[in-house]
């Protein structure tokens, strides 16, 4: 969409919303919260400890300004949210700001995302359920055990939002207990010398914290959840953010303790081969088995909590730009308050993605797959933070106090440079990978602007 000087802004799309049924029911902040931290804490922390040991312990550096930035870009989402509090999140704020072609590059990319991150958190599912089954022996049951997770939150899904929300809450309750023993009893079974290196790759100190950093990103997806299901959310210019911070906030403290629990009570050597390392943290804290099974049945708990989370995103995601008829408008389609098209295209596609990995033999598919999200999640990252940039420099300074307005300020311009550092430390191949993806969307979008420019002429014809 050209410009000169001004942005016009879209008008208001149409709403056609089906009235609602016993199935669909709005989240208060308990659920909106757990949604947030359901979809952060999901597959990352129990494999990402194993992904981030090849770099040594300074990828605990990189955790530490990782959450910084999580919880700065959860107070940017938490004021986009107060101005436009609309489903669809980074969308809805690139649209507003920039125009067709911005948000539907946000839609695009995050659509990609969660449909990718599903996919991911199969592979990590899989390699826990390993620790209760034997799958890895047989290619077969292992795809059957990943699709089965993937498809048992879908039809939660289809079930419709009232029953996602208790899905939800459960799952988000389930997981504490166990990732707080972790958390808590690894720091009295701590020992320094499992830790390892402090620089372990051959990478300089500012490259193995930004290589890490990429790969952890993965572990904080979903800080933007609640902001993309505002339209579900009770008092979204309320809820939206606190729910957004709250959750990001306490999953970043959850994180950071489990995470040093697990180095300090796994050895490097085997940390950095293990498929279930708070398993085996577990189990090299009380001896046995036993610890690391029940850990392995709150970490598959915790990714199909997750799964169920993603999967109502990933359908919320092309339901808001189908509306603006930037996405066929059969993702528009609604039952029990679930938009069901897109939750069976996105379980579909992340389900041939997850039999594409398996069955080309590829060695490490759990990180080539987060590396991947980590470029496409960037993308409606850098466009929401530069929304909020242009609404606090066009004119709407008045509405804000000078203090706040240079608080605001700050905060986005320290967020949009903490995401294309991420862009940076995410690697070559996955950027490369990342931009395909990115660019098939737009021939996606030449197809829909021309369709909606030919059905507004015929309308004033």
């Amino acid at each position: 969409m050209p410009h000169t000087g001004t942005v016009t802004k879209p008008a208001p799309a149409p709403q056609h919303e089906e009235l609602p049924s016993k199935h669909d029911r709005r989240f208060g902040l308990p659920v909106a919260t757990a949604l947030v931290m359901g979809n952060i804490i999901g597959g990352g922390i129990f494999l990402l400890p194993a992904s981030v040991a090849p770099f040594g312990t300074i990828s605990l550096v990189a955790f530490g300004v990782l959450t910084v930035g999580a919880i700065a870009l959860a107070l940017v989402f938490g004021r986009l949210a107060r101005r436009h509090p609309r489903t669809g999140g980074p969308y809805v704020y690139a649209r507003e700001a920039f125009g067709d072609f911005a948000g539907f590059l946000a839609s695009w990319s995050y659509w990609i995302t969660t449909w990718v991150s599903n996919a991911a958190l199969a592979v990590a599912a899989v390699g826990y359920l390993d620790v209760l089954l034997p799958l890895h022996g047989s290619r077969f049951w292992t795809i059957v055990a990943a699709l089965t997770v993937q498809w048992l939150p879908a039809l939660a899904n289809l079930a419709g939002t009232r029953y996602v929300g208790a899905v939800q809450l459960v799952s988000t309750v389930l997981k504490f207990a166990p990732l707080l023993l972790v958390a808590v009893g690894g720091l009295f079974s701590f020992h320094a010398d499992n830790l390892g290196p402090f620089r372990a790759s051959g990478d300089s100190s500012l490259g193995a914290v930004s290589a890490s950093a990429a790969i952890l990103l993965f572990s904080y997806l979903g800080v933007e959840s609640a902001s993309v299901s505002a339209g579900e959310v009770r008092d979204p210019e309320r809820n939206v953010g606190r729910a957004t911070v709250l959750g990001t906030g306490l999953a970043a403290l959850l994180y950071l303790l489990c995470t040093v629990a697990v180095f300090g009570t796994v050895a490097h050597d085997r940390l950095v081969d293990s498929s279930a390392p708070l398993s085996d943290a577990v189990n090299a804290m009380f001896g046995g088995t036993w610890g690391g099974t029940a850990v392995a049945i709150a970490a598959i708990v915790s990714m199909l909590g997750a799964l169920n989370g993603w999967t109502l995103l990933s359908a919320q995601t092309p339901y808001a730009a189908a509306k603006d008829g930037l996405f066929p408008a059969v993702f528009t389609k609604k039952k029990r308050g679930t938009p069901t098209v897109g939750v069976l295209v996105a379980v579909t596609l992340a389900s041939l993605l997850t039999i594409y990995n398996y069955t080309a033999g590829s060695a490490g598919v759990f990180e080539t797959l987060v590396l991947v999200t980590t470029f496409t999640a960037t993308v409606p990252y850098l466009l929401a933070t530069a929304a909020q940039i242009y609404f606090l420099l066009s004119g709407q300074g008045h509405r804000v106090s000078g203090p706040r307005l240079a608080r605001d300020m700050v905060l986005a311009l320290a967020v949009f440079g903490f995401s294309l550092w991420l862009v940076g430390g995410a690697g070559y191949a996955a950027v490369y990978q990342g931009v395909l993806f990115l660019f098939a969307g737009v021939l996606v979008y030449a197809w829909m602007a021309a369709r909606k420019k030919r059905v507004a002429g015929d309308t004033t014809d």
